[in-house]
């Protein structure tokens, strides 16, 4: 299991899912109605490393941090 969590102004509380690899993640929180619309514009880090890559792979008690865009001054 790997826990997400869901930084800024998505305000979902964190969640453990099974997934082997970002990529598959990312096909299991697209049907995440609070989650879903920030998918294509955040930015994505697996234990506090920032990251792009889908095939990046996860194990057991990885975190992976959504971070969505936000503006500020």
């Amino acid at each position: 299991m790997v826990t997400v969590e869901f930084l800024g102004p998505i305000g979902k509380p964190p969640m453990e899912l099974e997934a082997a690899t970002l990529g598959e993640l990312a096909e299991v929180l697209k049907d995440v109605e609070e989650v879903s619309e920030w998918l294509g514009s955040s930015a994505v880090a697996i234990n506090d490393t920032m990251t792009v890559d889908r095939n990046a792979p996860l194990k057991d008690g990885d975190k992976v941090s959504i971070l969505p865009p936000v503006c500020g001054g």
